[in-house]
């Protein structure tokens, strides 16, 4: 199995382009090195030119018209032969992305789960979704049909590469389109071996794969050919590809970053360890490097000693940082050198300004904590509500918990933030529910937060800065189609037009 995915051992994995069916070989590739030990080389890939995008792009196009007129029946054999061969590899897959990423081992299993899971609701859902209506009336008979919209380009981050490219990958392919990926450069391995096993299913040009610098991703949001964007990723570089795409007017899936709040009032039981664990899992799960993870903690007043106190308990026993292959471990490193300088950093002036900071949780191996991108996570107190720790995305181990005195405050504070992605609700379902209505976010979970509430048959998205459009879901399905009115009537004459 290992020969025949190209992994052997632990040697460096080579990822490559894929284009018109083919694996491409670029001139200049980079390292990616294992977070918790960069001295580790996991595997190379990549530098593609912009003229390989353009190619890649071509491919696409070429292969549309054929791709687009295939029945949904033989796209749904071809992409459940693909999960089938991905659930076949699995160990394999999640070794290399816990490698090359960071994440612990169950978490990886976690992010192919939730692949799998999602493409194989598109599977069951898309002939439904996209089944053709015809409604007779008294004025003749409509016909609307769901037509693919043609090449897309997907763009996807690091912080769940496998998830978040197949959340685009399995409602496009489905629905008739044909695709040019492009992952992060932080997590390039997995995702190209996962790219790969399913391009393989498909036809040639169906679906390719690019890696490489800002030429390749200004080449595939400006591209006339490109019909759709589907990103994920922040909201700063989301910015540059509406205005790169306005020129042609494509269409958008922008899934962005979000500060999500989560909110503990009063009718919470801070004695509930179950639910506290939920929600210190809710703040460190992947690091704490996922965009709809709880990133401040507001908790009324009247419990909010308390709270702390049992929060730092429940996280000291969950919170065990090390090396992602060592079961006992719940949070790994930082998966790049960048994003934990920017988290430090945060730290540091959160400090500066004289809020306290606790470190949580245990080091198992400092010998190799010393090595790695790790930072163990912390709880911050005492910060002002509008400090950087605070209205910044943190993107990593590091919470704030801050009071609140009545429901009006925090809604208040909650709706201020530019962002809107998911957020949560803990306390008396009821009294939850009707905060919750007057959130303004894309998803509002009530006593359970991040992926933990996550339901892939449901849409998810961002309002305000947090993105545009939905995935998941039946909307995500749809959202790579046209709708396509054919209009036939019987009454030709109208009364009000004269002869």
């Amino acid at each position: 199995m290992e020969r025949r995915l190209g992994l052997v051992a632990n040697e460096p994995f080579i990822a490559y382009a894929i284009i018109n069916g083919e694996q491409v070989r670029a001139e200049k590739r980079f390292a990616r090195e294992n977070p918790a030990n960069p001295a580790e080389i996991v595997g190379y890939a990549p530098v593609n030119t912009r003229e390989e995008a353009v190619r890649a792009i071509e491919a696409a196009a070429e292969a549309f018209p054929k791709w687009a007129n295939t029945a949904i029946d033989e796209r749904v054999q071809r992409m459940q032969r693909a999960i089938d061969k991905l659930k076949e590899a699995a160990p394999e897959i999640k070794r290399l992305l816990s490698r090359e990423h960071g994440k612990a081992l169950y978490d990886s299993e976690g992010e192919l789960a939730v692949s799998f899971m999602w493409m194989e609701f598109a599977c069951r859902m898309v002939k439904e979704v996209l089944q053709e209506k015809v409604k007779q009336h008294e004025r003749g008979k409509t016909i609307i049909t769901y037509d693919p919209v043609g090449v897309v380009s997907a763009i996807s981050p690091w912080n769940y590469p496998i998830a978040l490219s197949t959340i685009k990958i399995a409602p496009a392919l489905l629905a008739g389109n044909t695709m040019v990926l492009k992952p992060s450069p932080y997590a390039p391995l997995a995702v190209s071996m996962v790219t790969k096993m399913i391009a393989d299913e498909f036809p040639p040009g169906v679906l390719n794969l690019v890696h490489g610098e800002a030429e390749v991703g200004v080449e595939l949001t400006t591209h006339p050919k490109v019909a759709k964007i589907a990103f994920t990723g922040g909201t700063k570089t989301a910015k540059h590809i509406m205005k790169a795409a306005a020129e042609t007017i494509k269409k958008m899936t922008l899934e962005l970053g979000g500060n999500d709040a989560a909110i503990v009032l009063p009718s919470f039981d801070v004695y509930d360890a179950r639910a506290m664990r939920r929600l210190v899992i809710s703040n460190f799960l992947t690091t704490g490097q996922i965009c709809m993870i709880a990133k401040r903690v507001y908790v009324h007043r009247s419990i909010f000693d308390s709270f702390v106190e049992k929060y730092i308990e429940a996280a000291n026993q969950w919170i065990r940082v090390g090396s992602p292959f060592n079961p006992d471990v719940t949070v790994g490193p930082v998966n790049n050198k960048a994003q934990l300088e920017y988290v430090q950093g945060l730290i540091a002036d959160a400090e500066s300004r004289g809020a306290k900071v606790i470190k949580l949780g245990r080091i198992l191996d400092p010998d190799l904590f010393a090595k790695g991108y790790f930072l163990q996570p912390t709880l911050v107190l005492g910060a002002d509500y509008h400090d950087p720790i605070v209205v910044e995305e943190q993107f990593g181990p590091t919470v704030p918990i801050l009071p609140f005195d009545d429901e009006e405050q925090v809604i208040a504070l909650h709706n201020e933030s530019i962002y809107g992605l998911t957020s949560s609700v803990w306390g008396d379902e009821e009294e939850a529910i009707r905060v919750a209505r007057r959130i303004e976010a894309g998803t509002t979970m009530i006593n359970t937060a991040a992926v933990q509430g996550l339901d892939v048959r449901f849409p998810f998205g961002g309002v305000k800065q947090s993105g545009v459009g939905r995935e998941y879901g039946v909307e995500g399905i749809m959202s790579y189609v046209e709708t396509h009115v054919i209009h036939v009537p019987t009454e030709l004459d109208l009364p009000y037009i004269p002869e």
